[in-house]
Order: structure tokens, then sequence, then C-alpha cells
């Protein structure tokens, strides 16, 4: 593709975009709810394996936040770059007692061999069922997580969503929104 063409095309896929997600509309919850769940409310108590096989519960990560982060698919370039900018700032999520969840369709073995390239100290969820993705009314296109993420207070609800996600600068969104929740 000429270069020249190349603006005009990303304006067409960003349409195609839109026009796909105001034709399917919101996402409709198990809850009864539609889109995202808001701010304020209590996040489903969900289970799911992680990439060791281990099972996680987000009801147990009660007393401290959670990022419950959606993203499209392992080892694409925007994924890598949200995963690893969360490990590099890894010991500033300790040290806020942050815990990590990140949640896409993907296998648990696609998560292994993700986390494991790249050294992500924190739990990959394997959603292929899209159960956490429904529950928290997160969209998909073409079978893959939209990349949305919620931060839980202290008492499992929403106190903060990003439905527009900057990779590379995530961590460090999260992390500030994280302190003022003290």
């Amino acid at each position: 593709m000429p270069q020249s063409s190349l603006p005009l095309f990303c304006r067409f896929v960003a349409l195609l975009a839109v026009a796909f997600t105001l034709a399917c509309g919101p996402v409709k919850r198990p809850d009864g709810g539609e889109g995202p769940l808001p701010v304020g409310a209590v996040a489903p108590d969900l289970e799911a394996q992680d990439q060791t096989g281990a099972a996680r519960r987000l009801s147990a990560e009660r007393g401290h936040p959670v990022l419950v982060y959606f993203y499209p698919k392992d080892g694409t370039p925007g994924c890598t770059a949200e995963a690893c900018a969360i490990r590099d700032s890894w010991n500033r999520f300790e040290q806020a007692g942050v815990k990590v969840f990140g949640v896409s369709a993907q296998t648990q073995a696609t998560h292994a061999d993700f986390a494991r390239e790249h050294k992500l100290p924190f739990p990959l969820l394997a959603d292929p069922d899209l159960v956490w993705a429904k529950a928290f009314g997160v969209g998909t296109i073409a079978g893959l997580t939209r990349r949305v993420s919620f931060l839980l207070d202290r008492e499992g609800k929403v106190a903060k969503i990003y439905p527009d996600v900057v990779p590379a600068s995530h961590a460090a969104e999260v992390l500030a929104d994280a302190a003022a929740l003290h």
C-alpha cells in the first residue's frame, strides 16, 4: 500500500470499528446491565485459571486494590507493551498493594508462553468463553477482547474505568489512581 494512502486507510479502519460498535450496541451483562460496569458497582465474583493452571478468584483479592485489565491477544505489539510496562513497574505495584489480573480470550498455554517470554510476574487469566469479558461489559471484535481496564478498590467496587488505554503509559496512570484511593 502506498504511504500516501495509509492515513486514509487508517481512518477507514477506525470508522469501520466505530460503525461495528454502534451496530452491535453495548454488551449486555449477565447482571442485566449494558456496557462496562459503572464506577461504584461491585465487581462480579469470578474465577479463572491463570497461566500456571492456578485458580484465581476475584473475591479472594478483597482488602487491596485490583487492576483487571482486558487485552486483545498475547504477543501483539500493544498487548506486549502494556504487559511489559506493568512488569517494569511491578515493584511499585507491590509497594502500593495493587494486585493485577490480565484477562483475554487466549488459552492457558498461550498465556504461559507469553508470560514466560516476557517474564511477567502477575496472573494472566484465560477467558476463552468470555465469561469475564461479558460480566465486566467488555466488548469483543472478531473474538478478541477490547482493551479496557478496571481499577477495583479494597471492597471490590469499580473505582475507575479506562476505556481508552494507551498501553505504554497505562501502568503509571493506574498507580497514580491507586494512590488516590487511600
